[in-house]
């Protein structure tokens, strides 16, 4: 059960995930030991799936950012893990998602440039029987952000939704 000094721990790791455990516990109030087996336990408990480093897309040359829905006629277990296969095999798919409504699955896909990009469709086309693609290209990023909310955490009685 995650409680309130998860929350404020998880808020800080979710901003900066360098910040020193010792730092961690005296913003919520613990010391070094208990703030450290609590970040441990979020651990293992998958809330914390990974620390990672940001990267400037535009400084490592993948400043063009496609959102690609397909759709398929193709809706079996078999398929699915075939597509999904194939699309691990691309590191410029950076999210993947099985979706509801008229579009079945949507990709986001980081790439330098367009033709960089028909060069990634040719290879998708090529390794899975697809119905449709369409592709829209972003022209800005407005907003980029890896935290989650975490005011829908449901800490004993409270209500989701509520912030703390």
């Amino acid at each position: 059960m995650i409680d309130k000094v998860d929350r404020r721990i998880l808020s800080i790791l979710q901003t900066d995930a360098t910040v020193p455990v010792a730092e961690i516990g005296r913003r919520v109030g613990l010391s070094t030991t208990p703030c450290w087996r609590r970040i441990q336990k979020l651990e293992e408990d998958g809330v914390i799936r990974k620390r990672v480093a940001l990267l400037d897309a535009a400084k490592i040359n993948a400043k063009v950012t496609a959102f690609v829905s397909i759709t398929t006629n193709q809706h079996t277990d078999d398929w699915l893990k075939k597509f999904a296969d194939v699309i691990r095999e691309f590191p410029e798919v950076v999210e993947f998602y099985r979706m509801a409504g008229s579009v079945d699955y949507l990709l986001r896909v980081v790439v330098p440039d367009i033709e960089a990009y028909d060069v990634f469709y040719k290879k998708l086309i090529a390794k899975i029987d697809i119905a449709d693609v369409s592709t829209t290209f972003a022209m800005e990023q407005i907003k980029n952000t890896s935290e989650l909310p975490l005011n829908y955490i449901v800490i004993g009685k409270e209500k989701a939704g509520s912030s703390d």
